[in-house]
C-alpha cells in the first residue's frame, strides 16, 4: 500500500501471514469504513440530515445530492456497526438518528435539512434510490437506532419512506428500492397490503429479468453489468438473509452461486474489477456480490479466495487515489475522471461503494477472515468462460493477471428505444473490455470497434443481438450481429449489417467479421485496445484476411487508465458481402514480446473461402473454423477439422 493510503485511513500494518496476496485483514476493512465515514461527515449540515459533499451537482440538484450523502454513507455505517454487534465507538448511529429527525420534519421544504419528497422516477426520482439505503441502514441497526427513536420520529420516517411505495420507479433495478423499503417496514411490524404489493411486483419483475447462468438483465432490454452484483442479487438475497427466510435464501442464493461462477473471474490479478457498464464510480462496490456470498454461504469460492477478491478490489482503489487528500471518494475510477460518469452522478454518488462493506456482516471468527488468502480465479491457469445468457466471453491470463470481457450481448438500449449513433454508450458498445484498459471517449476514435464508413460518416454499434457462445478446454467463442447506425439522417443504410465473432486462446483474440450489404465506396475499420504507449500494457492488432496494413491512431482524451492513449486500427474497402479476419492481443506480460506484430506468429495459416474462415494455431497446430450462415454462426475448434 502507499504511505498516503495507510495514513489517510489509519490502516493497520499489513498482515502477509494470513493475507499473503493483499496484506488486508478485517481490521483494514473496519479502518477503511471508519476513514471514509469520518471524511464524509465533515460536510454534514448542522442537523445531520444531509452530507453536502463538494463538487458539481447531479441533474437531481444539491438537495437530493445531500440526501444521497446521508443515505449512502449510512449503508457503510450500518454494515460497520451491525458487523461489530452494535459496537459504535465513533458515535455514528447518534449522528444518523439526529439526521433522521431533522430530515423528516418538513420533507419537501427548501431549507438546509429537509429531505426532498420521493416522487416518480421521471419527476424527482433520485430520493427513491436513497430510500432503500436509509431503509437498509435502519434494518441493519434496528436494536441500536430504530428501536430507540421517539415514536413520532419513527412515524415521520415511515411516512417519508412510503413515498417509495406510492410512486413509479424506473423500469429496471429501481423496483428493488421499494422492495427494500417494504422489507424494512414489515420487519418492524409496519407491513400492510401496500408493502406486500411492492414486494410482489419486484419479485415478478426479477423473474422476468432473469436470463440464466446467474445473470439478470437490468430491465426489459439486454443490459448486463455490475448492477447484477450490487443490486439485482444484493437486495433480494440480503433481505431474505436478514429475515431468516430459508426458502427465499435458497432460491436467491442458488442464483448468486451460479453468478459467482463467472463473475468472480472478472477481477484482475491486481484487484481491479472489469471496467464495463455504467456507474463505475461505485468502484469497490463491485465486490459486494463476493462479500454477500460469504455472508450467506451461497458461493462457490473458498473463504480465502473470497477475501482475496474483495480485499484486492478495496486495496486496488485505495492505492490508486480513489479518495483524494481529504479522504472523499472522487467522481471517477482511480481519481477524478469525467468520462466515467453519468448525468445522475453527484458528489456523493461514489458512496454506493459502501455496499462492499456487506462483508463486515461476516463474524470476525468466520473463515472469511481467519483462513489464509488463496489465489483469485484470475490468478490460476489461463481460463476462458462463456456466459450464453449475457452473451459474454471472459478470458483471463495468469502471466499478467489481465481479464478481458468480449461483449456479444450486453447493450444499453431499452426495447422501446430506437437506435441512434448519438446515443452510443462507450461503456457497452465496444467489442471488448478489460481490467487494465478503459474505452476511449466519444470525442476520440472508438477502441475495440468494427465500424463502417459511408459517405464520410462512421457507424456506431448500439443494439447487440447475440448469435451464440461456448467454450472448451483453453478456448472459447462468442458471436453477435448489429445494425450499423450513423450520426446523421438517414441513420441506417438499407441491407447493411455486421456480424462479429471472437475466438480466444491464451492472450490472443481471433476477430472475424462479416459485413453484409455494404454500398459501393464503403470502408470498414477495426480497432484494438486503447493503451498508454509508454506503459506496461501492450495492444496489438494484426490483419489476417482482407485488411490493409495496420496504423496507429491517437486518443488524446485518454481513458480511465491512461491520460493519453493510442489505438491500433485496420481498414478495408468493402462492397456487398465481405468476410474479414484479424488477430488482436492485450498483454501486460513482459515475457510476451514487445516487437511490432509479435502476435502475428500465433497463427501460421489462414484460409478464407466464401463465408468460411479457418486458421491454424502455431503453438500446437489446432484449427479454428468460423462459418457464417443465414443469421447464424458455427465455430469449431480441434486438431483436425
Amino acid at each position: 500500500m502507499t504511505a498516503s493510503a495507510a495514513a489517510l485511513f489509519g490502516l493497520p500494518p499489513e498482515d502477509r501471514t494470513s493475507s499473503p496476496y493483499t496484506g488486508y485483514t478485517r481490521a483494514h476493512w473496519e479502518a477503511a469504513a471508519d476513514g471514509l465515514l469520518d471524511a464524509a461527515w465533515k460536510w454534514a449540515t448542522p442537523g445531520g440530515a444531509r452530507l453536502d459533499l463538494p463538487g458539481p451537482p447531479s441533474h437531481s440538484g444539491v438537495r437530493s445530492d445531500g440526501l444521497e450523502g446521508y443515505a449512502r454513507t449510512f449503508l457503510a455505517a450500518g454494515f460497520r456497526v451491525a458487523g461489530a454487534g452494535g459496537k459504535d465507538p465513533n458515535g455514528l448511529l447518534e449522528r444518523y438518528a439526529a439526521g433522521l429527525d431533522a430530515g423528516t420534519r418538513t420533507p419537501g421544504r427548501d431549507d438546509a435539512e429537509s429531505w426532498p419528497l420521493i416522487l416518480d422516477h421521471h419527476v424527482q426520482g433520485q430520493p427513491m434510490v436513497e430510500s432503500a439505503s436509509v431503509a437498509l441502514g435502519l434494518r441493519l441497526t434496528r436494536p441500536w437506532l430504530w428501536d430507540r427513536l421517539a415514536s413520532d420520529v419513527r412515524d415521520r420516517v415511515e411516512h417519508w419512506l412510503r413515498g417509495a411505495l406510492r410512486h413509479v420507479p424506473a423500469g429496471n433495478n429501481w423496483y428493488l428500492f421499494p422492495y427494500t423499503v417494504a422489507g424494512f417496514l414489515e420487519s418492524v411490524g409496519r407491513g400492510d397490503a401496500e408493502t406486500a404489493r411492492a414486494r410482489e411486483r419486484a419479485l415478478e419483475l426479477l423473474e422476468h429479468w432473469y436470463r440464466g447462468d446467474g445473470w439478470y438483465a437490468d430491465g426489459d432490454g439486454r443490459s448486463f453489468d455490475h448492477y447484477n452484483g450490487w443490486a439485482l442479487h444484493l437486495y433480494p438475497l440480503l433481505d431474505a438473509h436478514l429475515a431468516g427466510d430459508e426458502g427465499a435464501s435458497a432460491r436467491h442464493g442458488a442464483r448468486l452461486r451460479e453468478h459467482l461462477e463467472s463473475y468472480a473471474l472478472m477481477f484482475g490479478g491486481d484487484g481491479s474489477p472489469l471496467y464495463f457498464g455504467r456507474s463505475l464510480a461505485y468502484r469497490f462496490a463491485a465486490s459486494a456480490a463476493v462479500g454477500l456470498g460469504a455472508v450467506t454461504g451461497h458461493t462457490p469460492l473458498a473463504p480465502g479466495a473470497s477475501r482475496r477478491v474483495a480485499s484486492g478490489s478495496l486495496r486496488y482503489f485505495l492505492e490508486r487515489g480513489a479518495a483524494g487528500d481529504d479522504g472523499l471518494l472522487s467522481l471517477g475510477w482511480h481519481g477524478p475522471h469525467s468520462a466515467t460518469l453519468q448525468t445522475y452522478s453527484g458528489p456523493a454518488s461514489p458512496y454506493w461503494a459502501s455496499k462492499a462493506f456487506v462483508a463486515l456482516l461476516v463474524p470476525a471468527e468466520h473463515p472469511l477472515w481467519t483462513a489464509p488468502e488463496e489465489a483469485a480465479p484470475s490468478e490460476g491457469p489461463d481460463r476462458v468462460v462463456s456466459v450464453p445468457a449475457a452473451g459474454f466471453l471472459v478470458q483471463s491470463t495468469r502471466a499478467d493477471g489481465v481479464v478481458r470481457l468480449h461483449n456479444h450481448g450486453s447493450d444499453h438500449v431499452r426495447p422501446d428505444e430506437g437506435e441512434s449513433a448519438a446515443d452510443e454508450d462507450p461503456h457497452y458498445a465496444r467489442l471488448a473490455y478489460s481490467t487494465v484498459t478503459g474505452p476511449t471517449s466519444t470525442d476520440n476514435t472508438a477502441d475495440n470497434h468494427l465500424s463502417v464508413t459511408v459517405g464520410g460518416a462512421r457507424s456506431a454499434r448500439r443494439r447487440i443481438h447475440p448469435l451464440g457462445s461456448g467454450h472448451g478446454d483453453g478456448w472459447g467463442w462468442a458471436a453477435s450481429w448489429h445494425l450499423p447506425v450513423f450520426p446523421a439522417a438517414p441513420s441506417t443504410v438499407p441491407g447493411l449489417r455486421v456480424e462479429s465473432v471472437t475466438v480466444v486462446r491464451g492472450r490472443h483474440e481471433l476477430r472475424v467479421h462479416r459485413v453484409l450489404g455494404a454500398p459501393d465506396g464503403a470502408r470498414a475499420e477495426l480497432t484494438g485496445w486503447a493503451v498508454d504507449p509508454g506503459g506496461s500494457v501492450r495492444s496489438e492488432l494484426w490483419g489476417l484476411h482482407g485488411w490493409n496494413a495496420p496504423e496507429e491512431v491517437r486518443a488524446p482524451r485518454g481513458t480511465a487508465f491512461a491520460r493519453w492513449a493510442t489505438v491500433p486500427r485496420l481498414a478495408a474497402e468493402v462492397s456487398g458481402t465481405v468476410v474479414l479476419a484479424a488477430l488482436a492481443s492485450l498483454t501486460a506480460d513482459p515475457e510476451a514480446g514487445s516487437d511490432a506484430g509479435a502476435s502475428a506468429g500465433a497463427v501460421d495459416r489462414v484460409e478464407a473461402a466464401g463465408d468460411t474462415v479457418t486458421v491454424r494455431w502455431a503453438v500446437d497446430g489446432a484449427r479454428t473454423r468460423v462459418v457464417f450462415g443465414r443469421g447464424a454462426v458455427t465455430v469449431d475448434h480441434g486438431q483436425s477439422l
